[in-house]
């Protein structure tokens, strides 16, 4: 029998290639953001994002002034008729990306404020103003206003918008809809909380996809000893480098204190526990030298039934003995990113970008955070629970903030 000859090779057609070389390459810049509007993607979990907004609630922001704010179909938007005003985040922040999307009408006159004053209102004098409004004759749409004019005008009325600020130092640089427009230099504030405004109330603005990635954070551990750290002696766990250049601690209990200090911060780190629902913490304002005495912000991947929001024993990212987590967002046996800030009395947790925690501790002062109030920096440590600890850590790095003005 002759043998059959072979099919002929398929060829893709010249139109049809050159279509999928657009949409791969359409595509490519999208892989590390998350095209679902209020999430993040794992690398921008990797790269430190957290999330401003959930996409389903107000949790961690505040209103300030006569306006008052809503979530509707996904967007952060003021209530029509409330007068004007401010939404701001109850966490500060220092150095920063900052993302933000908008859409807005033609009668509308908002902003997005940058380290703004914790309380009261908010004059343009104590803190940056990246105005949202095309017809200003003077600071339109881009411009930092009494900083900086945008390089040129971009109508933005009746569209989704993006700004992509970065805040580091006294530089400013403003990103909008993928082009820079303002790059500046000024020094009147160096820290406070991220502001939305209305500024009459009247016309239509909505805000969603709001994320920031804190900047300037130092490493606490060099993945090859514990330089930098201090064991409380006395105690019972096991705290090594492993041969991935992970921080581990097992067994337990026992406590691993940083040498450095921090008050007012942001702290950044990835963990993996590595068996079921098992108990550890980070401790941050912890008295040097002593066992379990500081802030604690929960570790302990475990929920009543198949409800991540009902916690068990504050859950990850809780306030321990202040506030449970609103949501277990971690898992055990794999990886995830804990963000915590502590600015003055306000307390907030993020995991793996999501907020879980957010907590005002209007105790009185105390030298001890297990029994009052305490604003003086403190170690951050971490803690071997018991026999059964057995936990990784890795990246961890931590920014303290400039002195407060309040």
């Amino acid at each position: 029998m002759s043998p059959q000859p072979r099919p002929p090779r398929r060829t893709l057609a010249l139109p049809a290639f050159l279509g999928v070389v657009m949409i791969l390459t359409l595509a490519a810049p999208l892989r590390g953001r998350a095209s679902t509007p209020n999430t993040l993607s794992p690398r921008e979990v990797a790269q430190g994002w957290i999330l401003l907004f959930d996409g389903e609630s107000d949790f961690g922001w505040t209103p300030r002034g006569d306006s008052r704010w809503q979530v509707a179909d996904g967007c952060l938007t003021p209530v029509p008729g409330t007068g004007g005003g401010w939404l701001c985040t109850r966490s500060e922040f220092a150095d920063f990306e900052l993302h933000a999307e908008f859409w807005v009408d033609a009668e509308v006159n908002s902003g997005v404020f940058l380290r703004c004053p914790t309380s009261g209102s908010i004059p343009t004098t104590q803190a940056y103003e990246v105005n949202i409004y095309d017809a200003h004759e003077k600071w339109p749409t881009g411009s930092i206003n009494d900083v900086g004019r945008c390089r040129r005008t971009t109508r933005t009325v009746g569209r989704w918008n993006t700004y992509e600020i970065h805040a580091e130092g006294p530089d400013l640089r403003v990103r909008l809809n993928g082009r820079t427009v303002l790059e500046a230099r000024d020094t009147r504030a160096a820290r406070g909380v991220i502001g939305l405004q209305t500024l009459t109330g009247r016309g239509v603005v909505k805000f969603r996809n709001l994320k920031l990635r804190p900047l300037g954070a130092r490493s606490l551990f060099n993945g090859r000893d514990l330089d930098g750290w201090q064991v409380i002696p006395g105690h019972k766990s096991v705290f090594s480098v492993t041969r991935e250049g992970w921080l581990q601690v097992k067994d337990g209990n026992g406590d691993l204190q940083s040498t450095a200090q921090f008050g007012d911060f942001v702290l950044q780190l990835d963990v993996r526990s590595n068996g079921d629902h098992l108990n550890s913490g980070i401790f941050f304002r912890a008295i040097p030298g002593k066992f379990w005495q500081g802030y604690e912000s929960q570790i302990r991947n475990q929920w009543e039934g198949g409800d991540r929001t009902r916690p068990v024993d504050y859950g990850t990212g809780g306030i321990y003995r202040r506030q449970p987590a609103r949501r277990v967002v971690s898992s055990d046996r794999e990886w995830f990113t804990k963000t915590v800030v502590a600015s003055g009395r306000q307390l907030a947790v993020w995991v793996s970008g999501y907020p879980v925690s957010s907590w005002t501790d209007d105790r009185p002062p105390h030298e001890n955070p297990r029994e009052g109030y305490r604003s003086a920096p403190g170690a951050v440590s971490i803690q071997g629970h018991d026999p059964t600890t057995d936990l990784v850590f890795r990246n961890l790095r931590a920014a303290e903030y400039p002195a407060s003005r309040d």
